[in-house]
């Protein structure tokens, strides 16, 4: 093949020239040559090592972590990638899972079709669902993850797909109240909010007094589930948690 110039090399790879000559002056990706007219010049086996480089960057390794690596055996590197080939084929099978379960879930937004049982959970990711467990134990503490594997327990025998439409019941009749204009703090709501409050008993298999509902707010605080319920309607999330807060206070009152 024909050697190619820094400027050629840089459209080709989507890598920018300053990026290369820096590669090149910390010796991590050097040219085949460098010809009379100053111009670097790269072959194959150069391009073939940038490409190893940008592997590694995908996967998060600092240049002197990579420089280690790409410059091991041919045995270690392939082994490395065919492991990373896996960890990524799996996440793309994890992702289309998704895909295909957030279609399903507009489907039944729609009124088109009800999911499966069995569908309702496909793609979601047991990694963010230890890490968002870790996050609320750590912020409320071990009886926190007693709670948690109760309600586990207790969800591995309940009909999932009735309470889901109960919550999406009251979470858009909620938000087509916020739309109405009825503020988050009015007594008209505490039919609504009962019967939240009653949902969340339901998952968690063990009742949930008002203090509890209200501390329930500070996890709903999370940003993945803040944007859950921008997806219910825009400024929901604020006027749930503000409705919530207020339903738990009016009991003390």
């Amino acid at each position: 093949m024909r050697e190619l110039t820094v400027k050629q090399l840089a459209r080709v790879s989507g890598v920018s020239i300053r990026t290369l000559h820096h590669y090149d002056e910390i010796g991590l990706l050097q040219p085949a040559r460098v010809g009379n007219n100053g111009y670097r010049y790269y072959g194959r086996a150069e391009l073939l090592r940038l490409q190893q480089i940008l592997f590694h960057r995908e996967f998060g390794f600092a240049l002197e972590e990579i420089r280690r690596l790409i410059d091991e055996s041919a045995e270690m590197r392939i082994e490395r990638l065919t492991a990373r080939k896996a960890a990524i084929a799996a996440e793309a099978k994890r992702q289309r899972q998704l895909v295909r379960t957030i279609e399903r879930a507009i489907a039944e937004l729609k009124g088109e079709s009800i999911m499966k049982t069995s569908d309702l959970y496909k793609g979601f990711s047991a990694e963010k669902q230890a890490r968002y467990e870790g996050e609320l134990v750590e912020r409320f503490g071990p009886q926190m993850r007693e709670h948690i594997d109760h309600s586990k327990r207790h969800l591995a025998n309940a009909d999932i797909t009735e309470r889901t439409g109960e919550l999406q019941d009251v979470e858009q009749t909620l938000a087509a109240r916020m739309r109405d204009g009825v503020q988050a703090e009015s007594d008209e709501l505490e039919p609504l909010l009962e019967r939240h409050r009653a949902w969340v008993a339901s998952m968690w298999g063990r009742p949930c007094s008002k203090p509890a509902y209200a501390r329930l707010t500070e996890a709903y605080e999370h940003p993945d589930f803040r944007a859950r319920y921008e997806a219910v309607g825009a400024g929901f999330g604020d006027f749930l948690i503000a409705a919530m807060k207020a339903h738990a206070a009016r009991e003390a009152g």
